[in-house]
């Protein structure tokens, strides 16, 4: 549902204040909220709400942590995968391959 629009100042060195129930709707009034700007062909400027990733999970974030997850991916889009019944059957899979090596 669209909002009726609001008018804001551009204050000095660009700044713009965003209302205070936008914000909040937003997820912006959150500590370390981000706002994407994202300046279309046509002249039009878009605001998109961004809430920063909590540290303790930025390592998931890396590239080199996504990369693995693409290769995952690869490997179960081609089947390359083992399924268990249970939990324990999981861990006594990796117990042989433990013990293989």
């Amino acid at each position: 549902m669209r909002r009726k629009g609001q008018f804001i100042a551009v204050q000095r060195r660009g700044l713009l204040a965003l209302p205070k129930d936008v914000r909040a709707r937003s997820g912006l009034d959150r500590p370390g909220a981000q706002v994407e700007v994202v300046e279309r062909g046509d002249g039009v400027i878009e605001l998109h709400p961004h809430v920063a990733v909590p540290a303790e999970q930025a390592w998931f974030w890396t590239e080199r942590w996504q990369g693995m997850e693409r290769q995952v991916d690869d490997h179960v889009e081609r089947g390359e995968i083992t399924t268990f019944d249970s939990s324990a059957d999981f861990l006594s899979a990796i117990e042989k391959v433990e013990s293989d090596r």
